[in-house]
């Protein structure tokens, strides 16, 4: 591949959460009790002889346990669009919270990329405390330590990069570890923000995310987010109903959940 490639993006559907209010997703929201649900994605890129997925998702015991609608595993969803589990050659884990770092087994041929911190943070004494243990879920961590010692994880210390036109940058903020991807797509440079900005508004009103890590770092990862896309519409928050709204359909059978990020957006 060379510098010169550009990539198919797709933001995937696979789970909601339809009973949520602004008061569950900003500490600084002005109506707290207007409904804003909040839905969950993967995203896979595709070019230069690559299949790469961006976060697995949850598998229905997490979405049972944490109350949440589970709509199509993310392989279903990837499989609908053309891409199956066994062809994804990388998995970039953005962090282990766990609606992005469930089916981590579903994926047998990937190697993982992680940020060091990340693990650091989700094995460490800050697990001690139940409140900072509650976005993680144990299996999920377990499972990453055996690809670790199985020799298919590739840690981060920073910015990486992963393919020619694809990087992964920390930002942390929402999580210790946390990472969002940048893609050189024929549009420009896509972000996908993964939990650097829940919704557009996070990032477009500057309104902090309820789940917080560090608030300043949060606060800088949307200047970051903004660096490093072509411009503001170049940049995908991860769980905004919006996103499927802005972009075009990734195919007609495929329109309530599929959507292609890396063309320019409907509105």
């Amino acid at each position: 591949m060379s510098d010169e490639t550009t990539y198919e993006v797709l933001a995937l559907r696979y789970g909601t959460m339809t009973e949520r209010t602004r008061r569950d997703n900003f500490i600084m929201a002005d109506d707290h009790a207007s409904a804003m649900p909040l839905d969950y994605f993967v995203w896979l890129i595709r070019g230069g002889g690559r299949t790469i997925l961006v976060d697995t998702g949850f598998d229905p015991a997490e979405a049972k346990r944490r109350g949440r609608q589970l709509e199509r595993l993310p392989r279903e969803a990837l499989e609908a669009v053309g891409a199956s589990a066994d062809a994804i050659d990388t998995v970039i884990i953005t962090h282990l919270h766990w609606d992005h770092a469930g089916t981590l087994e579903h994926w047998p041929n990937a190697r993982f990329h992680l940020q060091e911190a990340e693990m650091a943070y989700a094995t460490g004494r800050c697990m001690c405390e139940p409140v900072l243990q509650h976005p993680f879920t144990v299996d999920h961590v377990c499972t990453m330590v055996r690809h670790v010692y199985s020799g298919r994880v590739q840690f981060h210390r920073g910015d990486g990069r992963i393919a020619p036109g694809i990087s992964v940058h920390h930002v942390g903020g929402h999580s210790q570890g946390l990472m969002f991807v940048r893609v050189k797509t024929a549009r420009g440079w896509v972000v996908l923000a993964s939990d650097s900005s829940h919704f557009y508004e996070n990032m477009e009103q500057r309104k902090p995310f309820v789940l917080i890590h560090s608030l300043e770092d949060m606060c800088r990862g949307w200047d970051r987010l903004y660096a490093e896309a072509s411009s503001p519409k170049h940049v995908i928050p991860g769980h905004d109903p919006l996103v499927l709204k802005r972009y075009p359909a990734f195919s007609d059978a495929t329109a309530a959940f599929a959507v292609r990020v890396d063309t320019a957006p409907l509105v």
